[in-house]
């Protein structure tokens, strides 16, 4: 049995303490989420209190419906339906479960009893094209969002074609893309459950809401490990560019891990920029959905002619078949020309599909679509190389590197087979290397004065950077720095933010480390023990802390240590983070108490950082002589689980997520490896 010594975090401090990890942190000045509605006009049906059901004059059912009530929120058992279109929507109230997560993430609020209500909307909707023909969208919110859950709220509902959207006291709540209209006769019955509705009226056509910007959130949240407000909303793709002295990021807007829009995916690019990394600004969406076909995939920004730029691509063809599509035209136009034409939305006939871009009208913020098609590949990376020519990766229904002389110009191929198509490819150019970024798992490299047909495998040589993130994006800002952004899978796709530093050595090999500027603000450091005794157990008080300690490996013999992050003492359900000096390699595995955890695989030999739970990197940096590691554990509600960051020795990182772990201790291993200067300091 293994000897276990307990010490109390609210205690620890009388072994000493430490400022270590005092700093201001990095913080975003977030958009309002609240709306306003003009409901000042007549509306098609009107209810009032304590009538049970009503009449709707139908008018224009293709421009859209808003639907506004007051609902008097109540303790309630099984399942309340409070409002009912027949064929069109239903509004209910009902129990979920609260270790359910799917599509939803409920979980993220729930009652002080454990418990988990929540409020629905179902809209039916009918496509006269796909088979069954009826298909229900649903919304929602868990209750305990709501700052004083109990007595009267106001909800409005909104369908406008392409957004089904609830607000609650005029704060978003929850959205998703349709595709398809309801089935409206000229008039319509509606019904209420009048124990829990009063006051409702139904619009016609559908209210177009305003920002309300009188209101503001109350906390800045960070900037590391953020996730958009709400309680199913995720980061995605990540496309980053450095320019005019402003770091720019472009994210993927996620709810419900890629199921919105039926799905199809039902993405946008959102726009957070920086000047200094530690204020931040939330900007409108660089490109919005605009319509029902609209489902955008990756792409990066880009400047040409003086203009800030996004390109992204229609993936159109998961919602229609190529034939009602411009794919079909794309490519015949290419094979006939040898490039690459462009087309724009209004002149065409059939729905947009591929390659398209957006346009900065004040060189920050404020973009305008150009409605374009330019390329049919669905996931366009365009860039200006370090020849100053412009440049495209092309991937998803496409491959291969292009160049146009203008972004309208016509794109023809230069290198038809690298890169070898895949998903969301990136390129950057530093010092005397060049790189490209195959998404998830693939890195090559050249040097600059090398062919473009001279691109090396680094995943072959297990010198890769993959370290969790999923779909990294790479920008050179000031004083020669570069940095990776990306996004931490948690219960399937988008998750939250990442921002790692990267380093590059002599041989063109890259490593990475925390940015000084985003690491997470914390309390005060408290000292665990200056010498850490082989496998002991030590209670954590804190939900989420930040841990550090320093490494004397033994020269003589290459030893080896682990950090076990547990529910509890005896549950071996947690993680083990685990170092090799033998063979340097570090690790994420299953927590284990007979010895260490076995060989996880690296990216090379198999394995899959992409998912962010168990694997190993290898060829570790800087781990020859005394090193430091640190590493971050942050859970919150919202993840149902944790994540944990480690840097080794300030030239590797990784990170894993955990669903379902909440740490209560640690245990500590080593073998012919000090530790010693533990310390611990819980993050705000």
């Amino acid at each position: 049995m293994l000897k276990s010594k307990v010490f109390l975090f609210l205690l620890i401090c009388i072994l000493g303490s430490s400022h270590l990890y005092a700093q201001s942190s990095a913080k975003i000045d977030l958009l309002s989420n609240w709306w306003k509605f003009d409901l000042s006009g007549t509306p098609q049906g009107k209810i009032n209190k304590g009538s049970k059901s009503g009449e709707i004059i139908t008018k224009n059912p293709t421009e859209g419906f808003t639907v506004r009530f007051n609902v008097d929120l109540q303790k309630f058992e099984g399942q309340q339906n409070i409002l009912d279109i027949p064929g069109v929507m239903s509004v209910r109230l009902r129990r979920a479960n609260p270790q359910d997560r799917n599509r939803q993430n409920y979980p993220a609020f729930k009652m002080e009893d454990g418990s988990l209500p929540v409020l629905e909307a179902t809209l039916i909707l009918h496509r006269p094209d796909k088979e069954p023909k009826e298909q229900k969208m649903e919304i929602g919110f868990p209750l305990a969002m709501l700052k004083n859950i109990y007595g009267k709220h106001e909800v409005i509902l909104s369908f406008n074609g392409p957004h089904w959207t609830m607000y609650v006291d005029g704060e978003l709540v929850d959205s998703d893309f349709p595709i398809g209209y309801p089935e409206w006769g000229t008039k319509s019955a509606w019904s209420f459950n009048h124990a829990f509705v009063e006051n409702a009226e139904i619009f016609m056509p559908a209210i177009k809401p305003e920002r309300d910007m009188s209101k503001k959130h109350a906390e800045r949240p960070q900037v590391q490990y953020w996730t958009p407000t709400g309680h199913n909303s995720w980061v995605g793709d990540v496309a980053t560019l450095f320019h005019n002295g402003r770091f720019h990021v472009f994210y993927l807007y996620d709810r419900r891990h890629h199921s919105s829009k039926f799905g199809c995916g039902g993405h946008y690019f959102e726009h957070l920029s920086t000047t200094d990394f530690k204020t931040w600004t939330e900007h409108e969406p660089a490109t919005p959905i605009d319509e029902q076909w609209e489902t955008f995939g990756t792409g990066t920004p880009f400047v040409v002619g003086d203009k800030l730029c996004v390109s992204y691509g229609l993936h159109t063809s998961r919602i229609y078949p190529d034939e009602k599509t411009m794919y079909p035209a794309l490519k015949d136009y290419f094979e006939k020309n040898n490039k690459t034409g462009f087309f724009d939305y209004n002149s065409f006939p059939l729905v947009p599909s591929g390659a398209t871009y957006s346009v900065s009208q004040n060189g920050i913020s404020d973009f305008k679509k150009s409605k374009r098609i330019i390329h049919y590949s669905e996931n366009p990376t365009i860039y200006t190389d370090a020849d100053g020519k412009l440049t495209m990766l092309a991937s998803f229904r496409s491959k291969g590197m292009w160049q146009s002389e203008s972004v309208d110009g016509g794109w023809y191929c230069i290198n038809k087979d690298f890169p070898p198509g895949g998903d969301c490819t990136f390129y950057f150019r530093w010092g005397n290397y060049d790189y490209i970024i195959g998404g998830f798992v693939d890195l090559w490299s050249k040097p600059i004065a090398a062919a473009n047909t001279e691109y090396k495998s680094i995943k072959a040589l297990g010198e890769d950077f993959y370290n969790g993130f999923n779909v990294p994006a790479i920008s050179e800002i000031t004083d020669g720095r570069f940095l990776m952004s990306a996004w931490l899978p948690v219960r399937g796709w988008g998750g939250p933010l990442l921002i790692h530093e990267m380093i590059q050595y002599p041989n063109g090999r890259i490593g990475t480390k925390w940015m000084n500027e985003l690491v997470p603000e914390t309390g005060e450091a408290v000292k665990v023990t200056d010498k850490l005794e082989s496998s002991m157990f030590y209670d954590v008080a804190s939900e989420s802390f930040m841990l550090s300690f320093d490494v004397v490996p033994n020269k003589e013999k290459k030893g080896k240590f682990a950090v076990s992050f547990l529910p509890q003492e005896g549950d071996n359900k947690g993680c083990e983070f685990q170092l090799r000096l033998d063979d340097l390699v570090a690790q994420y595995s299953n927590a284990s108490f007979e010895g260490y955890s076995g060989a996880e695989k690296s990216l090379r030999n198999g394995g899959n950082p992409q998912e962010a739970r168990n694997y190993a990197i290898e060829n570790l940096i800087g781990v020859d002589k005394p090193f430091s590691v640190r590493m971050v554990v942050k859970y919150t509600d919202k993840l149902g689980g944790v994540l944990i960051d480690s840097e080794i020795a300030g030239q590797r990182t990784m990170i894993t997520y955990r669903p379902d772990l909440l740490v209560k201790k640690m245990m500590f291993k080593s073998e012919n490896v000090e530790i010693k200067n533990v310390k611990l300091a819980p993050l705000k």
